[in-house]
């Protein structure tokens, strides 16, 4: 059934657009509040935000219906989505609520929830938050000395770098280490710096700077040209970029060269894997990571379980099946062993250690494997659903009889836009492109 607030990662828009308004917000607050009230203590609800100027809005919306319905919220400021889910079971919080549009521009917003042990609410759960939503909250409401509280929580920050530092090896620092840090006006601009400077490296930062309307604003890592300028200029050893709310991480090597997330996961699953500590025997990743992470896995007697796009997917799938390593090439890697998400600090520090360890540059510490050439068009298209069409369907099995069995071919509409998105990916570029461009222009062609 379709969803009239929540989305693919909680609920997001414009804000004050046509759905995420305060008065929305308040009613969330509301809803999911007497959802997660349980026995007789003082619940409590933790609440952290990115950088965006509509979060003071939003975070003070949300107080407002938390408390209202008895629970006590605690403030955490800005601070990144993965602390939130960690400080939510740290503070043993009832839930954790995360106000943030993660990359998207500083006009749009969302409300992220987490449940008390850390993890995404399920479907079933956001179902009848959004019933209670639409419903008759005020027969609900707090009286008297069971209205909640609020109040800023000032040891949240050194919580969470504490608990990042914590996950390097205890053997480990990062003494000689020149890092360029990038945390894209957001979230984790002032815990990551700290916590990198702390395990002993020199950092030098950008995206440092928020104003409430910069954040992902041609920095972080969805915008790495920054970055990798900056890392050539210093001459520094390594580049780190993390997103708005520091739930991913791109690598820039010191030859100003970006790592993806796939040759990230594949430094993290060989290393854990050579000290006994991978679990699943080999790792999760989506179906648009490249053929040449699956084939080095393979080499190195290693498994790649493919999910559909979504770091919820990847999760769900990592629990069910054991597996303790998992992530996206866009650099959502989730390490289940210290995090209930991605978290693009914690990552990055696992990669650190790798490059201590093995005493080599990052340019061949994070080359694991050669990249099968892969293609990707976004086609738009206005109404209708273009892949039901018969010529389209057409082109399509002729792509994929010409790949092959040596090549893939992935085409999915997207779950936030009017976009059809058409990857392929084989040993042999010309044809890729063939392929990939054939089945655009009949996309096109019906749409």
């Amino acid at each position: 059934m379709a969803r009239k607030y929540f989305g693919t990662d909680g609920v997001r828009g414009l804000a004050n657009g046509d759905k995420l308004t305060p008065d929305l917000a308040m009613r969330l607050g509301m809803a999911a509040g007497l959802k997660f009230v349980r026995g007789d203590h003082r619940n409590r609800v933790v609440i952290g935000k990115d950088t965006r100027r509509s979060g003071y809005m939003i975070e003070s919306a949300l107080t407002a219906g938390f408390t209202a319905v008895g629970m006590d919220v605690y403030l955490l400021g800005p601070m990144p989505t993965p602390a939130v889910a960690m400080l939510t079971r740290s503070l043993r919080a009832d839930l954790g609520v995360m106000i943030s549009a993660s990359h998207n521009p500083y006009d749009d917003n969302g409300i992220k929830l987490f449940r008390p042990d850390g993890y995404k609410l399920s479907d079933e759960i956001e179902a009848d938050i959004e019933d209670m939503i639409d419903g008759d909250l005020c027969q609900h409401l707090a009286k008297g000395r069971e209205i909640g509280r609020a109040w800023r929580d000032e040891e949240a920050r050194t919580r969470y770098i504490e608990f990042a530092k914590r996950t390097l090896p205890k053997e480990l620092d990062l003494s000689g280490l020149r890092i360029v840090l990038d945390c894209a006006n957001g979230a984790a601009y002032k815990v990551a710096p700290v916590a990198l400077w702390e395990l002993g490296a020199e950092v030098f930062t950008i995206g440092v700077e928020p104003d409430g309307f910069n954040i992902n604003d041609k920095v972080g890592s969805t915008a790495p040209q920054a970055l990798v300028s900056k890392v050539r200029e210093l001459r520094a050893d390594i580049g780190i970029a993390l997103d708005g709310d520091a739930d991913r991480v791109i690598i820039v090597d010191e030859k100003g060269e970006i790592v993806d997330g796939d040759q990230f996961m594949a430094v993290i699953a060989q290393s854990w894997a050579a000290r006994g500590e991978l679990r699943g025997g080999g790792l999760v990743a989506t179906v648009m990571s490249n053929l040449g992470l699956e084939r080095y896995l393979g080499s190195i007697g290693l498994s790649l379980e493919r999910t559909q796009v979504g770091d919820r997917y990847v999760l769900e799938t990592m629990r069910a099946k054991g597996f303790n390593v998992g992530g996206e090439q866009s650099g959502h890697i989730i390490l289940s062993d210290f995090t209930t998400t991605g978290d693009g600090l914690v990552a990055a520090l696992q990669l650190l250690s790798v490059v201590k360890q093995e005493g080599r540059p990052v340019s061949e510490v994070c080359r694991r494997f050669e990249k099968v050439p892969q293609l990707l068009h976004n086609v738009r298209y206005k109404q209708g659903k273009p892949l039901d069409d018969k010529l389209v369907r057409q082109v399509i099995a002729e792509g994929q009889a010409r790949l092959g069995t040596g090549g893939r071919l992935v085409i999915r509409p997207s779950g936030t836009e009017p976009v059809i998105r058409v990857m392929a990916e084989s040993d042999d570029e010309t044809l890729v492109s063939h392929v990939v461009n054939d089945i655009a222009a009949a996309i096109r062609e019906v749409a």
